[in-house]
């Protein structure tokens, strides 16, 4: 079987032509739902842009939905499946335990927290609310501070 760490291995090899999260939206959402001001430099690569389990198949492992795929933040797209784990601790515990060699480096870190933005936007529009405490004590576990309710 596949290890997920390959296949984004595979798609951060392909050639990315649009950004996918861009700097304009980072610089509105970070000081809005992290607290903190959006980084200076964002370390990119291509993408899937929407990886969480609605997009991923079992035997054999296929990554679906290509509408969003771009240059990400280095981490992003482990950093959004884990955090659309959150629910569950021993799969979001396992995503952080794989994915640990790109998401425990600075480059890594934004793309946590670029995931962390993305969902407390979604929450604050209406979406996933059982998430948001669990997003807020992770963002603020990076970030040292608590994101506002």
């Amino acid at each position: 079987m596949e290890r997920p760490e390959n296949a984004l291995d595979g798609i951060a090899t392909a050639p990315g032509t649009k950004v996918t999260l861009r700097p304009s939206w980072m610089e509105e959402v970070f000081p809005k739902y992290l607290g903190i001001p959006a980084p200076a430099e964002v370390e990119r690569i291509t993408g899937h842009g929407d990886l969480h389990w609605a997009n991923l198949t079992a035997r054999p492992l296929m990554v679906l939905d290509w509408e969003r795929w771009g240059l990400v933040p280095v981490g992003y797209a482990p950093a959004l499946l884990w955090v659309s784990s959150l629910l569950v601790p021993a799969v979001a515990d396992r995503i952080r335990t794989e994915f640990s060699a790109v998401l425990d480096t600075p480059a890594g870190r934004v793309g946590q927290l670029a995931a962390l933005a993305e969902m407390l936007q979604a929450v604050d529009r209406g979406y996933y609310p059982e998430l948001a405490p669990l997003l807020a004590d992770a963002a603020c576990k990076l970030t040292g501070v608590r994101p506002v309710d």
